[in-house]
């Protein structure tokens, strides 16, 4: 079909503004007759305008055409076999941002100005491992009324609305080994935030219907204990891996938080919130001179002489090998393997961390992972880690879920790949992945400047800054010299079957019938008893 102007159509013919019928792919300066500037109204050649049209279109699909084409050229046909440079990356120096303030603490002082906001983390050295004996759940309870019950001259209610009002997050707690108290807010706001934590840290106030309302949530907490097998697991794998009589499974009971009063809560505070037992990370939108001074200020003329923290006791007692059930009607069976592990200050840590990488930490280039989900199909999700222990030597455990008819094959398979990695070398592949995990993701700990803060921070407190202050320096150089000889090293050193612990928390009775297809008996697979554990009352932990 041919147009008024005799242009063949490039697609169905359409309408133009003033009603004459066009090609959809005619330029519109030709389809309505208008000429370009500088000539008279429609004396502009059609064919002209149309050809030049057509040369560019064919010069742009030519260039486009090279250029894929000596692209494509450069893909090699599998992922594997992309080549990228070398990565070039350097982590800021802790050295830089520390500074030792006169009250006692170290700070990390970060300037960052991209967005108008500051954050402020004070880390303070107290925790589960000082509560007295009897008043279990104390330094929990502690930390959640700290920055919820009120503080310096506000009420609960008049510190919730100011913070409110700058448009503030205040946070705190305390867990096992650390309370914090954090804050962050606008920096036209830094004044009032500062007086805020000032108040919070010096003079809670720890209001009784805030301690009250903290209570009676954390009893309904305890009452749920049962309900998730995985809260049943974790607890009694803390008790396997750690001792029954150590300070970490010191757990709440109804009786020992019924029994604790606003002035306990006080007596705790007032004890251990002391600026020297403080490490400060702060980062955001001010001058570091000015940060400085205002941190001083934070921690000068503190109201009370609070203690020093003692040293966390280090001391654990690991289970006698064996088989451990806890009866739970559930249809998956939840199962850890346990052994005993490695502080992270341990010259072993790192290699060991390598190693784990390609037995079970590792994701889906796991062996783990491949041999009991891929290849055989008995768990969504199984794996294993050595724990950063900074405090206690934390247990290695693998763990996976699976039907309760399938736990003691999937022991086994388990069982096999540790002994494997024991006793045989890993592949070089196996190596390269492992460690190009860490390394390649490495600039990812310090991806902004609040991450950089509070890592420094963390150091500090832990001690790791003051034993190696080169630490993330040599990071990657330790990890990059790990060879396949040190991995089956630490395999046989830290990895040694005779001592493992099993624990499963699913259907007793189905767990020890076994899968028909796969005949295992479970005392087999430790060279201890099979020990049916209690189900422990909620409320008291006392067997049921």
């Amino acid at each position: 079909m041919a147009n008024a102007m005799g242009f063949r159509s490039f697609g169905p013919p359409g309408l133009h503004r003033n009603g004459s019928s066009v090609a959809a792919g005619v330029p519109p300066a030709v389809e309505g007759g208008v000429s370009p500037p500088g000539f008279p109204a429609n004396s502009w050649p059609a064919n002209r305008m149309f050809s030049l049209h057509q040369a560019l279109r064919f010069v742009v699909i030519a260039l486009t055409t090279l250029a894929v084409s000596s692209f494509a050229a450069d893909i090699p046909e599998r992922p594997e076999k992309l080549k990228f440079p070398a990565l070039t990356y350097e982590p800021p120096d802790p050295a830089v941002y520390r500074v030792e303030l006169k009250a006692g603490p170290v700070a990390y002082v970060i300037e960052d100005r991209e967005l108008p906001l500051v954050t402020i983390s004070v880390l303070v050295r107290t925790g589960q491992y000082l509560e007295p004996a009897d008043k279990a759940g104390l330094a929990a309870l502690t930390g959640s009324v700290l920055a919820s019950g009120g503080a310096g001259g506000r009420t609960a209610e008049e510190l919730d609305e100011r913070v409110d009002f700058l448009a503030a997050l205040l946070s705190a707690g305390i867990g096992e080994a650390q309370g914090q108290v954090r804050l962050n807010l606008l920096s036209k706001d830094l004044a009032d935030g500062m007086q805020l934590l000032r108040d919070v840290l010096a003079t809670p106030r720890f209001q009784e219907n805030r301690v009250a309302l903290a209570k009676e949530q954390t009893l309904q907490g305890l009452k749920q204990r049962n309900d998730d097998s995985a809260d049943i697991e974790d607890r009694e794998r803390d008790r396997l891996a750690y001792g029954t009589n150590t300070w970490l499974n010191r757990l709440p009971t109804a009786a020992s938080i019924q029994g604790i009063g606003r002035g306990d809560l006080e007596a705790f505070h007032r004890r251990w919130f002391h600026p020297r037992n403080m490490v400060i990370a702060v980062s955001g939108d001010f001058a570091r001179a000015d940060m400085v001074a205002l941190l001083e200020k934070l921690l000068a003329d503190w109201p009370f002489p609070g203690e020093q923290a003692p040293p966390i006791p280090a001391e654990t007692d690991f289970a006698k090998p064996g088989f451990y059930i806890v009866n739970k009607d559930v249809n998956q069976g939840r199962v850890s393997l346990l052994l005993p592990g490695l502080r992270r200050e341990h010259p072993d840590f790192l290699p060991v961390t390598v190693m784990n990488d390609i037995l079970g930490g590792g994701g889906f280039t796991s062996r783990i992972m491949n041999r009991v989900r891929s290849e055989e199909g008995l768990a969504y999700s199984a794996g294993s880690m050595f724990p950063e222990g900074m405090t206690v030597a934390r247990a290695f455990q693998a763990s996976f879920q699976t039907k309760s008819r399938t736990v003691a094959y999937a022991t086994q398979l388990v069982l096999s790949e540790l002994r494997k990695i024991a006793t045989e070398p890993v592949t070089e592949d196996e190596l390269t992945t492992a460690k190009a995990s860490f390394i390649d993701t490495f600039p990812r700990r310090f991806a902004n400047k609040a991450q950089v803060a509070g890592q420094f921070a963390s150091d500090e407190f832990s001690g790791r800054y003051e034993r190696d202050p080169g630490f993330w320096r040599d990071y990657r150089r330790r990890i990059g010299s790990v060879t396949r000889e040190d991995v089956q090293r630490m395999a046989a050193k830290w990895l040694q079957t005779d001592r493992l612990v099993v624990l499963a928390v699913g259907q007793k009775e189905e767990i020890l019938k076994g899968h028909p297809d796969h005949p295992v008996k479970l005392e087999d697979l430790t060279r201890g008893p099979l020990v049916e554990l209690p189900l422990r009352d909620p409320l008291t932990l006392e067997p049921k």
